[in-house]
């Protein structure tokens, strides 16, 4: 059983509101962390495929970081508008977050050590890393950037 849930971690949206992750109980969740200057970021288009296809069990909740390469430099209103204008997304985005090494947000802290999710311990690799948690709340598994949103390693989980 894992120490803390990640119903009780404390994390905004893009535009700064609250986000309370425990609204999706009962829904699968896939935090991606993302950037807008990379070579995987066409992966919006297929995060909003994703999302689309299965909103109703689904939600995915993107993570702008600016730890890999300087790939995401701007503003939280200049990744709002970048994601909008060129990929039509319509799913979850957070405040800009450190997804590794000192300062590492409580969120990813839970996804990448054992001991607070109670499944595994990994680290984030690069941009595009997708991490799937059950509607229980559990954690299933990590896919590296590779692993397209739409590949059938995440949806047979889902459907």
């Amino acid at each position: 059983m894992s120490k803390s849930q990640i119903y009780n971690i404390k994390i905004n949206a893009l535009d700064n509101s609250p986000i309370d992750l425990s609204d999706f109980k009962g829904k699968y969740l896939l935090i991606v962390n993302v950037a807008s200057k990379c070579g995987f970021t066409n992966q919006y288009r297929d995060l909003e495929k994703l999302f689309q296809k299965f909103k109703q069990q689904l939600m995915v909740i993107g993570v702008p970081s600016n730890q890999f390469g300087g790939q995401e430099p701007g503003s939280q209103e200049q990744i709002g508008a970048f994601c909008e204008r060129n990929y039509g997304v319509s799913f979850l985005m957070t405040e800009k977050l450190k997804v590794k090494g000192e300062n590492q947000h409580p969120l990813y802290t839970w996804l990448t050590n054992k001991n607070e999710n109670g499944k595994f311990t990994s680290s984030v690799k690069w941009n595009f890393q997708k991490y799937l948690v059950g509607p229980d709340g559990r954690l299933i598994d990590v896919y590296y950037s590779l692993t397209t949103p739409m590949s059938s390693k995440i949806t047979k989980h889902i459907v």
